[in-house]
């Protein structure tokens, strides 16, 4: 299997961001000014599209939602 094919297949990891701002009724735009992190980059994240996240970005994503990285981050069900 190419580098290729794995990317395409997912990670199998599914970012919750879409329902935790909901929960909090705040916009991805206040994240993002919140945060310090470009919209375009947490959105992204939010589409499971991110390939990488700084732990600083994900400390700080979650220190503003309130929530635990496992919270925000959860394995999809196989």
């Amino acid at each position: 299997m190419s580098p290729a094919d794995s990317e395409s297949e997912g990670t199998g990891i599914h970012c919750r961001l879409d329902e935790l701002l909901e929960a909090r009724a705040m916009t991805l735009t206040e994240l993002s000014a919140r945060v310090g992190v470009s919209v375009v980059n947490l959105s992204v994240l939010k589409n499971d599209r991110a390939r990488a996240i700084r732990y600083s970005t994900l400390a700080a994503i979650c220190e503003v939602l309130d929530c635990e990285v496992g919270e925000l981050l959860v394995r999809d069900a196989q």
